[in-house]
C-alpha cells in the first residue's frame, strides 16, 4: 500500500484539533497512552501520517474523517475455545465491554508500519497481547497469526471518546499463558460457540456491554471461521476492505 503524498495529509492536519479535554478524571495509567502515536490511514488503508491516540480517539477530530489503523486478535486454544476479555472499567473507550481477545493499534514506529504481510500489525497484536494479557512474547510469533482480512467501522464510546478504524482481524490457535494486567482486562475466559450465543443474546437484552467492533465481526463472519480453524487459508482476502 502506498501512500498518496502530502495533499491528503494537509487536508488532515488542517482539521486536526486537540481541545481541552478534561482527563484529571480518568485513570492515569490510560491517560499516558492517549500521548502513542497511531498510524494514520485514508479510506483506502494507505498511510498517510500519524497522530496521537488522544487525536484519533476524539469524536470532534473523527467526525472530519480522521481514521487509524487497528487490529483485533481472536486467540483460540486446542479445545476451540475463543479467549474473550472484558475490557476494565478504567479504559477510556468502551469500558466495561466484553469483546475478543485483543484489540489495539499498530503504532508508528519502524517495526510496526512495516506492511509487507501485515507484518507491522502482526508484531504489534504480539506487543499488546503481552501488554494486556501477560503472555510471554515467544509464545506469541507474529509469523503465526493469521491475518483473514480488514474491517472499516466507525462508533462513539460516549459523547467525547470513539473509534474509526480500519481494523486488521488476525486469527491464532495456541494455548498460552495468561498473567492479564488488571488496568486493561476486568475479567476474561474462555469460551465454546455455544457459550458465545448465550453471552450474545445477553448482550441484545442490555444484561452485558460488547464492543461494536466485536458485535460486527460475531454477526458478520466469526462462527464461519471458527468452523474452519484448520482451514483459514480459504478466508484470506487482504484485498477488500469490509465497510461496515
Amino acid at each position: 500500500m502506498k501512500g498518496r503524498g502530502t495533499n491528503v495529509l494537509a487536508q488532515i492536519r488542517h482539521f486536526i484539533t486537540m481541545p481541552g479535554v478534561n482527563t484529571s478524571h480518568l485513570d492515569s495509567q490510560q491517560v499516558q497512552l492517549l500521548a502513542e502515536m497511531c498510524i494514520l490511514i485514508d479510506e483506502n488503508d494507505n498511510k498517510i501520517g500519524a497522530d496521537t491516540k488522544k487525536n484519533c480517539h476524539l469524536n470532534e477530530n473523527i467526525n472530519k474523517g480522521l481514521l487509524h489503523r487497528a487490529f483485533s486478535v481472536f486467540l483460540f486454544n486446542t479445545e476451540n475455545k475463543l479467549l474473550l476479555q472484558q475490557r476494565s472499567d478504567a479504559k477510556i473507550t468502551f469500558p466495561g465491554c466484553f469483546t475478543n481477545s485483543c484489540c489495539s493499534h499498530p503504532l508508528n514506529n519502524p517495526g510496526e508500519i512495516e506492511e509487507n504481510d501485515a507484518i507491522g500489525v502482526r508484531r504489534a497484536a504480539q506487543r499488546r497481547l503481552k501488554a494486556e494479557l501477560g503472555i510471554p512474547l515467544e509464545e506469541v510469533n507474529p509469523e503465526e497469526m493469521n491475518y483473514l482480512t480488514r474491517i472499516y467501522y466507525k462508533a462513539q464510546s460516549d459523547g467525547i471518546w470513539g473509534e474509526h478504524e480500519i481494523d486488521y482481524i488476525l486469527f491464532l490457535k495456541k494455548n498460552v499463558t495468561l498473567n492479564p494486567d488488571p488496568n486493561e482486562i476486568k475479567t476474561y475466559c474462555y469460551v465454546s460457540k455455544e457459550e458465545l450465543k448465550e453471552l450474545m443474546k445477553k448482550a441484545a437484552t442490555g444484561e452485558i456491554k460488547i464492543t461494536p467492533w466485536f458485535k460486527i465481526i460475531v454477526e458478520t463472519f466469526l462462527f464461519t471461521w471458527w468452523d474452519n480453524l484448520n482451514h483459514l487459508n480459504q478466508f484470506i482476502d487482504h484485498e477488500k476492505i469490509h465497510r461496515m
